[in-house]
């Protein structure tokens, strides 16, 4: 949002109600330049509290926008080494299940050809019995 026609819109309305409340109550000319006076005086300061309030929010975003750009590589670099870090802890782990696989696969080699062995023996002693 931008500030100059939030500040331009909120001007006028304080200005209209102003005006308005001043011209709607009955006053003599004396009091309605003493109020117009002060009411132009209020006025005035409450726009300048906007204006700074405006300025804190702005230094306020800017201050952010810096804090942002300087720490966003930094949290990226740190999440890169995390990363690494846990890469290079794990590869032990890693290698070993590697080893584990394989031996638990020649196991299950060794025995299907137990299995199969065992098998054919079985069979040959049923064909040297039924002959």
């Amino acid at each position: 949002m931008k500030a100059k026609p939030f500040l331009i819109g909120l001007t006028t309305g304080i200005v209209g109600g102003a005006i308005a409340v001043l011209f709607s109550t009955p006053q003599s000319g004396q009091q309605l330049r003493a109020n117009l006076r002060a009411n132009a005086e209020i006025t005035k300061d409450k726009l300048l509290d906007v204006k700074q309030q405006v300025d804190t929010v702005k230094q306020s975003v800017s201050s952010l926008t810096n804090e942002v750009k300087n720490n966003i590589p930094q949290i990226i670099n740190d999440l890169k080494q995390t990363i690494s870090t846990f890469t290079e802890e794990i590869e032990p782990s890693k290698n070993n299940l590697q080893q584990e696989i394989e031996a638990l696969q020649n196991s299950i080699n060794e025995i299907e050809k137990n299995v199969a062995q065992f098998t054919e023996k079985k069979e040959k002693s049923q064909e040297i019995i039924n002959d």
